[in-house]
């Protein structure tokens, strides 16, 4: 493989002007607070924080295969700097697989750094390249490899995957493929995950329902009054939680927008969220706030484990935790389907690896990734997190089928994951849209404003920042 020209710290400047501003506005999830009351079990939507517990003692232990091998074998250790975004569980499980990496040969040295949350992790990264001193791989979230890549600061992948005999076709289609542009990878899927109908199963029983979610958002809102529970004139159990901008409202709001024929906008950037459909489905979620059955949380996750709310929608990567701190048994289900029929986006994270940086350095970076997205090691992370095997093979692997055999809510992200898309490029292109739209949401379930002034103000504000995207997209791919 060619070694990458370098970029000098004038050019990175430069590039990243837009982008260190915008960077420091982002706040998905890092400063939400959680109630004294949640539980140590949760996971922020798309990724950040997460409970603290042992994640490899719910699996099975499972083969460590020896990553591809370099072009040249070194004569002592190469050390590749590594950035990750996860705490509690899933920091855990995330430093086990740089373990089981670091175990299974002697020629490539993986130091794991924590930066804190998808977004700390990303304005971290923005500032290193500024000022020249960067991790050689780091994980980035849905919302934000794609300014990096704009800024040309990722590595093109296709070489070292043909380098080292790795089809791409074996990794999940719809997941790959998000990461890919021109024909060409530079973000490799590793902690994807989908939303989730979550719901209390013995709530339902109670209520007399059947064992599974409702087909459509008009079959639940015919339960929803026997999920209500009221006491003295007080609701204390709610049928339905919505989250705040800062824990990716954004997100679980994109597939209800699909379901009422809406979207945030085109691929081109252009903006439709203030059309009708859209603001037909932000008057749905103002309704369940207003008539009672919705509440809004900072929580969701720490609300339904506490039986403040009978169901919710979140990611799959919240399944382990929610699963080890409920006390009560958990369903999961595809999402409901609206007036227009079924919708439901992808989330997570991947892999990247940066541009600048020797190519021994480069080679020995795309080991850990090889390995950390292999069949065998997707596998042992998908049943330690709850995030989907990012590897056709490994989800129809023996080791697999048993394990969804034994834990069928697993395997519910799996099964709907072929009915998903890719997000509108509003939330995951345009710098800090995904606040932007939350925020905006927020002003909907929270302060109960009127749908359509507030999606009008939400596009204003999206339009004006997809311009410089705009600009800069044309001068990267013309």
């Amino acid at each position: 493989m060619k070694l990458e020209r370098m970029i000098t710290r004038r050019r990175l400047l430069v590039a990243l002007s837009g982008l260190t501003a915008t960077a420091l506005l982002a706040a998905c999830g890092q400063n939400a607070t959680t109630p004294t009351a949640a539980p140590s079990g949760t996971a922020a939507p798309t990724g950040g924080s997460a409970p603290t517990a042992t994640p490899a003692q719910q699996s099975r232990p499972m083969a460590s295969p020896t990553a591809p091998a370099v072009s040249a074998k070194p004569t002592t250790k190469v050390k590749v700097v590594y950035w990750g975004s996860f705490s509690g569980v899933l920091g855990e499980a995330e430093q086990g697989m740089v373990q089981r990496f670091n175990q299974s040969q002697d020629e490539v040295e993986v130091d794991y750094q924590y930066q804190g949350n998808y977004e700390e992790t990303a304005q971290k990264l923005t500032q290193a390249l500024a000022a020249g001193a960067t991790p050689d791989i780091v994980l980035l979230s849905d919302v934000w490899w794609f300014k990096f890549y704009l800024n040309e600061v990722l590595l093109p992948l296709d070489d070292l995957f043909a380098a080292n005999g790795i089809d791409t076709s074996d990794y999940v289609d719809p997941l790959i493929n998000e990461g890919t542009r021109k024909g060409v990878v530079y973000w490799v899927p590793f902690a994807r995950s989908t939303p989730l109908f979550y719901y209390n199963k013995q709530v339902w029983e109670e209520a007399g329902l059947p064992d599974r979610g409702p087909n459509t958002w008009s079959e639940f809102l015919e339960w929803v009054p026997k999920l209500v529970k009221q006491e003295g004139g007080n609701t204390v159990r709610y049928a339905f939680a919505h989250p705040s901008a800062a824990s990716y409202i954004a997100w679980l709001f994109q597939p209800v927008v699909w379901q009422w024929g809406g979207r945030y906008s085109d691929p081109d950037f252009t903006i439709r969220i203030q059309e009708d459909p859209a603001v037909e489905a932000a008057t749905f979620y103002l309704a369940s706030v207003r008539d009672g059955w919705a509440v809004p949380s900072k929580d969701i996750v720490a609300e339904f484990v506490n039986g403040g709310t009978a169901a919710m929608k979140a990611s799959t990567a919240s399944l382990r935790g929610i699963t080890k701190s409920a006390s009560f048994p958990v369903g999961t289900a595809f999402l409901p389907e609206g007036p227009k029929g079924f919708g439901c986006c992808t989330g997570g994270s991947g892999l990247a690896i940066l541009r600048n940086k020797p190519q021994e350095i480069q080679e020995a970076a795309f080991r850990y990734l090889a390995f950390a997205t292999s069949p065998e090691q997707t596998a042992w992370w998908s049943q330690n997190t709850g995030y989907m095997p990012v590897r056709k093979s490994a989800v129809t692997s023996p080791e697999m089928e048993k394990f969804y055999q034994e834990n069928p809510n697993f395997q519910t992200a799996v099964n709907q994951l072929p009915k998903t898309q890719p997000q509108d490029a509003a939330r995951v292109w345009i710098p800090n849209g995904d606040q932007i739209i939350g925020k905006g949401l927020e002003r909907l379930t929270i302060q109960l404003e009127d749908p359509k002034s507030v999606l009008n103000d939400v596009a204003r504000t999206l339009e004006r920042e997809a311009k410089p995207v705009i600009e800069q997209l044309k001068r990267r791919e013309g």
